[in-house]
């Protein structure tokens, strides 16, 4: 895998100084309390020698090359400037963030970061030769608009937590296997001294309430059954200890908090958004620590944990009631915990999905031996880009011998984030003034206008974003009238 040539990635101080989400993200409470949203903020950067890769022969000169633009200029992975020559695998690019080249009929694709894309400030008039790519690693609670189809097939090219995107970063969260083969940091018989000693089972920590997910609502049901100290903002029942009130320790691994959290036997492991593949720290971290991650959030994880007994999974138990009797009684029997913990000998991973994808990703995670997965993509778009310019040049010297290439689109299996559903119960039994009910599933619809709307104008050739509410407005006239 290539990394740019010639360039300092400072990017942890750059993302400081100039934050990636230009907006305020919508899930910033998780930013705020209880660990970052996107691992994005904890990367390590250092400065990355000169490299070409072994297949690339690229002799052109930068003004001979095409050129990749980032849109979310804030989060362009070179540090200092705004332009930069990149030597991939195979092929040379230049990369840049200033937008003046966005008409450049040099500027083979546009480069989008997910958090940041919006309908009515896409660069418009869409161009025929320029592919679109999109990089989201982030919850599909920031953009639904990606989860719909005609949001999704606006791009050529994806980076997201789904495995079946073109540069997928399922695993962006779990920086290796080693990580999760380190001891437990509290000993099984320390967890049961702390229980006699008054702590709950249980722990959950949560600051940002009103998700796509409504995890509290679940949780709410399961305090019912089974004790549940919570720290944070939600469901908040007990406090911090004075030394950890301060939830930016919380963002990185503080050992502090960090020991504080893994004397608790299950940790309460729900995420923010429900879709397959996305698993974030709230997973992985109680693995880490030898605690028993209870999971909501991606229905396949059961694809990438270690083996197929070392995390409780929610959606395995009809009712919290079931899920609480199944927790008390792993609480009692030391032997039937233990088993959950087995992973920690590496003799017992025996997942080999998740064992070949932790061998075989070009990209890393605070590893200085491979590049951060920003750069990895932005490498893996030059290289397709100049493929297809090659082909299209091929086709046009003898169209017999070299059919025209044929444009790759972003499918659905690519994001396609399902409705959001109430956390507990059916959403009819939902007062009609709840606040989760009018903001999630509503969310949801209103980004599948924008992402119809969007097209329209790309369709009729618009170059005003501006006009976004006009065609969602003629789109709905038609819908109402049966067309």
């Amino acid at each position: 895998m290539a990394v740019q040539g010639s360039m300092l990635v400072a990017l942890l101080w750059l993302l400081v100084a100039v934050p990636c989400w230009a907006q305020e993200p919508v899930d910033s409470g998780d930013r705020e309390a209880f660990l970052p949203q996107s691992v994005l903020s904890d990367m390590e950067f250092a400065t990355v020698s000169s490299y070409r890769g072994p297949g690339n022969n690229d002799s052109r000169g930068n003004k001979e090359l095409p050129i990749l633009l980032w849109w979310s200029a804030g989060l362009f992975p070179h540090f200092p400037g705004d332009t930069e020559r990149i030597d991939c695998a195979h092929s040379s690019c230049l990369v840049t963030r200033n937008r003046k080249v966005q008409l450049y009929r040099r500027t083979s694709a546009i480069i989008f970061y997910g958090t940041d894309f919006r309908a009515y400030e896409a660069p418009l008039p869409r161009l025929p030769h320029q592919a679109w790519a999109l990089f989201h690693e982030e919850s599909p609670m920031n953009n639904y608009v990606l989860s719909h189809a005609p949001g999704i097939r606006l791009f050529n090219y994806t980076a997201t937590f789904r495995r079946e995107s073109d540069y997928p970063l399922t695993l962006q969260w779990l920086p290796s296997l080693e990580y999760l083969l380190a001891p437990p940091s509290v000993s099984l018989q320390e967890k049961n001294r702390w229980r006699q000693a008054g702590l709950a089972p249980v722990l959950y920590m949560q600051s940002h309430c009103d998700v796509p997910s409504d995890r509290d609502r679940y949780v709410r049901e399961l305090m019912k059954y089974i004790e549940v100290d919570s720290y944070g903002k939600c469901l908040n029942n007990k406090p911090l200890p004075e030394h950890l009130e301060d939830t930016g320790t919380a963002t990185g691994e503080d050992r502090q908090f960090m020991s504080f959290v893994a004397r608790y036997k299950f940790h309460l492991a729900l995420e923010n958004g429900l879709c397959p593949d996305y698993m974030t720290e709230k997973l992985w971290r109680p693995l880490h620590q030898g605690c028993v991650p209870v999971y909501r959030g991606s229905p396949s994880v059961a694809d990438w944990l270690p083996n197929d007994s070392s995390a409780v999974l929610v959606d395995d138990f009809p009712s919290p009631r079931e899920l609480a009797e199944h927790l008390r009684a792993l609480d009692s029997d030391d032997a039937e915990y233990a088993r959950l913990l087995e992973y920690k000998d590496p003799r017992r991973v025996t997942n080999g999905r998740l064992l070949e994808a932790l061998k075989s990703r070009e990209w890393g995670v605070n590893d200085m031996s491979k590049p951060n997965y920003l750069n990895g993509f932005e490498c893996f778009v030059c290289d397709q880009e100049n493929r297809r310019l090659a082909a299209e040049r091929a086709h046009r010297r003898d169209p017999g011998q070299h059919p025209r290439p044929q444009p790759r689109m972003a499918n659905n299996s690519h994001m396609g984030c399902p409705l959001p559903a109430p956390g507990y119960g059916i959403v009819e039994d939902v007062p009609p003034d709840d606040g989760w009910l009018q903001m999630w599933p509503q969310d949801y619809w209103q980004s599948l206008d924008q992402a119809q709307g969007l097209n329209s104008l790309i369709q009729h050739n618009e170059s005003d974003p501006g006009l976004l509410w006009h065609h969602i407005q003629e789109l709905a006239v038609k819908r109402a009238g049966g067309h």
